[in-house]
């Protein structure tokens, strides 16, 4: 009785210092998952807690239900307009890139650590893959905000890599149990199998649990466990049947967050709890499987496989899968320096524990050192080097709440509040002279403090809030009358996208004319967005394009076609 007594106070302590420890850290610039994985460490047996913990069974059983709860709410909230633009390069990163990174970095670690050339590519393969926790946690941040190419190939990549890894892992480990046995023939068929069962159970799982959402009649409550267990679920017998059970809870969350749901705003907001626990559980049990008095023999070969890593593999292998997508180089450049890693990696180096390999203890030491190294690099200056790359994009959108709210009879309606800026060109207008879209509806003005009853509207000044109920549908063109100048702290709006904004729609040779430019060859009769949909199949805010010495930048899009373009003019 007194054991269970301490097991219940020493889970509540660690999970309440590590819940306390997310109001501080976004200040000092420190990767949250760090903190969730220093504090497991300073409980474990080097640390002040003293704890001994060494039941990987346990902690891999743990880890991979927590790593499949965070990509079924990652999944839930990657929205399949963001695979217009991310999702090849994402995919292509995902499985060649998850290769190339696991050849080289493999090789170099045989090389280093005196390692059988499979042992080393096992290393490869253990860290091959970005951490989708990590890569979620730290994206979805007010600290950053990127354009939606390059957000969304980040975001995928991180999603739908896990399988990857995790094959290229259980294949090396079989190999290296019964090479005379397991060749490329069996680990060929092990990949599809793994890719098509694991896809197919995600797509089918996830109709079934959308259609059980809507048909069955439950408590408010229960909607979010439904959803919750019934990814689970999928996971489970996607395993089961052979599939890749990361593959399927993603692609089931994916199908579950882009459909019309019964209790959808309960669901969402029960998931964001339960991720964050997952978060916060799996890294702290991951902290406390380590003993960092056998990491300090592998400072100099963990830093130069880091190194490794983080300055030659992982940017190669970036370069070779977008080299066909036309990225530019800033892009590239940010996307393989986000190639964080995280839980991934130390779940797989639990695997040749439970496999029974010789080598168990370095392959787990090696591949928690290069996560901490690449959380401490990477995780603490994503920031930075968004804004060094030129690829912190100003944002431009008045909202500042959104939730999503059931309506008898209805679903897909969301509750949206916006703020006025003093520079919003609806500063002045009667509320009712608003063009909104058909079914969005003002419910209510905030002025000062104070809820305004309908007669005292009056027109709108600058600081009111403004609450309306309408379809999710219509979510962007209510964006897109909001929108003002806002912009984060150290992002010049006006220096990011030019000192004027004209249409998309303009003749290009009406633009050349009227500020002097020499009419580009190829334009023929086109207007301005024909010129930058020619050399940007699918823009998004923020690409840029030169026009003599005037520099073009997409500043609102409609699908693949922009709509507006700030002109930054030649000093």
């Amino acid at each position: 009785m007194e054991l269970t007594n301490q097991l219940i106070f020493l889970a509540g302590l660690l999970f309440m210092v590590s819940i306390l420890a997310t109001v501080i850290t976004p200040r000092l610039g420190v990767p949250l998952l760090l903190v969730f994985l220093v504090i497991g460490m300073l409980a474990g047996e080097d640390g002040p807690g003293g704890i001994r913990f060494d039941n990987y069974s346990l902690a891999n059983l743990a880890a991979t239900a927590a790593l499949a709860v965070v990509l079924f709410d990652g999944g839930m909230r990657t929205s399949l307009s963001s695979f217009r633009v991310g999702l090849r390069p994402a995919v292509t990163l995902a499985s060649v890139g998850v290769l190339a990174t696991t050849l080289i970095v493999g090789g170099f670690a045989a090389w280093v650590l005196g390692l059988e050339p499979a042992e080393g590519l096992l290393i490869g393969a253990i860290v091959g893959s970005t951490d989708a926790a990590a890569v979620f946690s730290l994206l979805h941040t007010n600290a950053v905000s990127l354009n939606q190419r390059v957000a969304s190939t980040l975001e995928i990549e991180s999603g739908t890599n896990d399988p990857m890894a995790v094959f290229l892992t259980l294949a090396l480990i079989l190999y290296l149990q019964a090479p005379e046995t397991f060749g490329l023939t069996e680990a060929l068929t092990m990949l599809l199998q793994q890719a098509a069962v694991g896809a197919a159970f995600g797509l089918a799982g996830g109709w079934l649990l959308v259609s059980s959402i809507n048909r069955l009649t439950l408590g408010d409550s229960l909607y979010p466990l439904l959803a919750l267990f019934g990814g689970l679920l999928i996971f489970g017998l996607a395993a089961l049947a052979g599939g890749s059970g990361f593959l399927a809870v993603y692609l089931a969350g994916l199908f579950l967050g882009n459909r019309a749901i019964r209790s959808a705003a309960g669901i969402r907001r029960f998931h964001d709890g339960i991720a964050w626990m997952s978060q916060i559980g799996m890294f702290v049990i991951l902290g406390l499987l380590v003993s960092p008095h056998q990491l300090a023999s592998l400072i100099v070969p963990g830093l130069l496989i880091s190194a490794v890593l983080i300055v030659f593999a992982r940017p190669l292998a970036v370069w070779l899968c977008l080299l066909p997508f036309r990225f530019p180089a800033r892009e590239q450049i940010y996307v393989a320096w986000v190639g964080l890693r995280g839980s991934v990696p130390i779940v797989l180096a639990t695997y040749p524990w439970l496999a029974g390999l010789e080598n168990a203890q370095l392959f787990f030491n090696v591949a928690f050192f290069i996560v901490l190294v690449s959380l401490i690099v990477q995780g603490s200056t994503i920031a930075a080097a968004a804004r060094l790359l030129g690829l912190q994009v100003p944002a431009t959108s008045a909202r500042i709440h959104r939730v999503d709210i059931d309506l008898p009879g209805q679903r897909g309606f969301e509750v949206v509040s916006y703020r006025l800026a003093r520079n919003s060109r609806l500063v002045g207008m009667r509320p009712k002279d608003l063009v909104l879209p058909e079914l969005s509806r003002i419910i209510c003005i905030a002025r000062k403090g104070r809820l305004l009853s309908y007669r005292e509207w009056g027109t709108l000044v600058a600081g009111d809030y403004i609450s309306l109920l309408t379809p999710q549908s219509q979510l962007q063109s209510l964006d897109r009358l909001f929108e003002t100048a806002q912009e984060p702290a150290g992002v010049d709006a006006r220096r990011y996208f030019g000192e004027f904004v004209v249409s998309a729609d303009i003749a290009l040779k009406d633009l050349c004319d009227a500020y002097g430019l020499a009419l580009p060859d190829d334009a023929g009769e086109g207007s301005l967005a024909d010129l930058v949909r020619k050399h940007l199949p699918h823009p998004v805010i923020g690409d840029r394009l030169r026009l003599g010495e005037m520099q073009l930048i997409v500043r609102a899009v409609d699908g693949d076609r922009p709509t507006e373009i700030g002109l930054r003019l030649p000093h």
